[in-house]
């Protein structure tokens, strides 16, 4: 089967909403390159080592591919999405002198070349991520996440996803009730079930998404304490089924809960912070990441004239992740959940 490999060559600061635009477009899959170069600071503080071979991508800039079936009417898409990166800018979101160019490819070309660069990584103290076509020997005491992200979002090497990450292990004592807000490969909601989360809600709108989250819930043996709903953030809660057939089912958790977790945009975590608010105990936990440090004090100030305490900032490169508190009853001061406050 021949796909329609449509090129973006823009910055990495415009990278989600891009990918987000590709996925909404119909992509059967997106594949990312940032740069390569030897002046990128990387993480190597659990050991981490990078294979990617060094490429010509100027720092600060990315690469992103999305494919499309061979009967796509590319010169629609094409012009639908030069509007839609124009607006980024409206947003503070630059996606600099980008350029847009399409090429007929192979299937077996992009759907397992990009397999060759996934390894397993070591993400946070405890956490690493293996890609199930790798074998690997974990350490005494080694978590280990079993992924194939598929066609979804998330493999646990952006910065906000491992920001993510490590922002969970630091939470998780055991025993929780965590929603993973855009849960995309389910990545954040098995860290948290394999951490002792006792149940996990995992919600997603893309039914690309919500079928590999299943799937990978299911590679690590956690179907009976992580439930994937196809759901419009957290519209689920109200009922709201998003067409999923699951929706019609009780939830496998009571709200409200202990943790939330949400890995998406700043400008849609600005939409639904006091439905976060309303769903989470008090002394609960809220991490928010994937915010660019463009939206950083437009998400502090969101997240404060909803009633949160910013307990914690985390950062890496140029993203941040908040980690906030529900006030307790008792004292109106946050729970403070971190290991070591």
């Amino acid at each position: 089967m021949k796909w329609h490999e449509l090129t973006i060559a823009t910055t990495e600061e415009a990278i989600e909403m891009i990918s987000n635009f590709l996925h909404e477009m119909g992509a059967g899959g997106v594949a990312i390159e940032e740069s390569g170069t030897l002046n990128k600071q990387r993480d190597t503080s659990y050991g981490q080592w990078y294979e990617l071979p060094l490429n010509d991508i100027p720092e600060g800039c990315a690469v992103i591919k999305g494919y499309f079936p061979e009967e796509t009417d590319m010169e629609r898409i094409a012009g639908q999405l030069r509007p839609s990166i124009e607006q980024l800018r409206e947003f503070d979101i630059d996606p600099g002198h980008y350029e847009i160019s399409v090429k007929t490819v192979d299937e077996e070309d992009w759907a397992n070349a990009w397999k060759q660069y996934f390894k397993p990584i070591r993400v946070t103290e405890r956490l690493t991520i293996k890609p199930t076509w790798e074998t690997y020997t974990p350490e005494k005491d080694e978590i280990v996440i079993e992924l194939d992200p598929g066609m979804a979002f998330g493999t646990g090497t952006h910065p906000t996803t491992s920001l993510c990450l490590k922002t969970i292990e630091s939470v998780i004592r055991g025993g929780e009730q965590v929603i993973d807000v855009g849960t995309g490969s389910g990545i954040l909601a098995i860290g948290a079930a394999l951490l002792g989360a006792d149940r996990v809600l995992a919600l997603d709108l893309d039914p690309v998404a919500v079928s590999s989250a299943k799937e990978n819930i299911r590679l690590n043996g956690l179907e009976d304490k992580i439930d994937v709903r196809r759901s419009d953030l957290l519209g689920v809660l109200r009922g709201e089924t998003a067409g999923d057939e699951d929706g019609r089912r009780p939830l496998r958790l009571s709200l409200p809960v202990d943790v939330i977790v949400a890995n998406i945009l700043a400008e849609i975590i600005l939409l639904f912070i006091d439905d976060v608010y309303d769903a989470m105990k008090p002394g609960g936990i809220y991490i928010a990441s994937g915010i660019y440090k463009n939206k950083e004090s437009d998400v502090a100030a969101g997240l404060a004239a909803a009633g949160f305490e910013i307990v914690d900032r985390r950062r890496d490169e140029d993203w941040i992740a908040f980690v906030a508190a529900k006030p307790s009853v008792d004292d109106d001061a946050p729970d403070r959940r971190l290991r070591g406050e």
